[in-house]
């Protein structure tokens, strides 16, 4: 056990690392607020050259920095693809001023970031990244993937599973080296990363369950649907009945639903948080009936906030002039 870096704002009362089931669990006490709120973005890694940053990027900063401040934002979920294009090869790499500082730079945003590796992170070493938890004190990356867990007020509880989908199905676009890789490099290491996501889905008696990925289950855009998990992840999302999956890789804002036994699957992404792509390219890949948002437009970014109170989760979609382009809310599991 030890105790993670220091900084946090007092809301937090303790911070822990815990090494289980071979993946660390971040636990929080959270505030004194009647909700906890926390924000949500993918994809905002920049240029791999000068001036490393986006127009997009930038944006989506000043208007993440000023909804923390107005909502009173207790911590953010980077799912992935933080550096383009190619990652970071060590720990003080320039990258990490020059893309994240410089950028997320405003006091607002000092708060804990949890991350996880997207597929242009594993184009680099992600390890540099993790390394990187022990000289920020709000880059929290303990491990590929993890669980973090936030008391909420009235003593519910939130559950959010951070898993590494590039290590379950591969680098299924096309890499730097043109070579694509359909399914796992290392089958053994993803399959105890299979067992591990359906051990604590199947442990987990939170009020909400969330899981974030960087590959989307289902999305309409682009890269599409990603067959390793609407085929292998679905099904335990809906047998262990989790709240909803979160992801980027699409450079555009998605709400998708898909139906199966009388219950619900919401699927949100995030993920223009350095680029926007208007595409609907797999507009017919999706379930039908299943898409219930799409947001894309050249030059504007955004992000999700998610807040979490006793009796409902709200998610709202914003974009980087400010404006909530989407509303939904999703009520607390009903465990049987």
């Amino acid at each position: 056990m030890c105790l993670m870096n220091g900084g946090f704002p007092l809301i937090f009362v303790l911070v822990l690392t815990l090494k289980v089931e071979g993946a660390p669990l971040v636990q929080n006490t959270d505030s004194t607020h009647d909700s906890v709120r926390f924000l949500v973005l993918a994809d905002w890694g920049g240029r791999p050259r000068y001036p490393y940053k986006t127009k997009v990027q930038i944006d989506v900063a000043q208007q993440l920095a000023i909804t923390a401040e107005r909502e009173n934002a207790s911590f953010v979920l980077s799912l992935g693809d933080n550096f383009y294009m190619n990652g970071v090869r060590n720990m003080l790499s320039s990258r990490f001023q020059t893309t994240f500082e410089d950028v997320f730079y405003q006091e607002s945003l000092h708060i804990p970031w949890y991350f996880i590796a997207g597929n242009h992170d594993h184009y680099g070493r992600v390890l540099a990244q993790i390394q990187y938890s022990s000289v920020s004190h709000r880059w929290n990356f303990p491990d590929f993937y993890y669980k973090i867990t936030k008391t909420l007020p009235k003593d519910k509880v939130l559950d959010i599973l951070l898993i590494d989908t590039v290590m379950l199905c591969g680098q299924t676009h096309a890499t730097p080296k043109g070579k694509r890789v359909f399914g796992p490099e290392d089958i053994h290491a993803a399959e105890v990363q299979w067992n591990w996501i359906e051990q604590n889905l199947k442990d987990s008696t939170a009020d909400y369950l969330l899981v974030g990925g960087h590959y989307p289950v289902y999305s309409i855009g682009m890269n599409g649907p990603t067959e390793c998990l609407y085929t292998r992840l679905e099904p335990i999302l809906y047998k262990h009945r989790a709240t909803a999956y979160l992801s980027g890789h699409d450079h555009n804002l998605q709400h998708i639903q898909t139906h199966k036994d009388g219950k619900n699957m919401d699927y949100f992404i995030s993920g223009n948080g350095a680029w926007s792509k208007v595409l609907q390219t797999n507009l017919d890949a999706v379930p039908e009936k299943s898409l219930r948002f799409f947001s894309a437009e050249k030059g504007v970014g955004g992000f999700a906030m998610f807040d979490v109170s006793e009796t409902r989760m709200k998610i709202k979609f914003i974009d980087s002039n400010g404006v909530t382009r989407y509303e939904h809310e999703i009520k607390p599991r009903k465990l049987e």
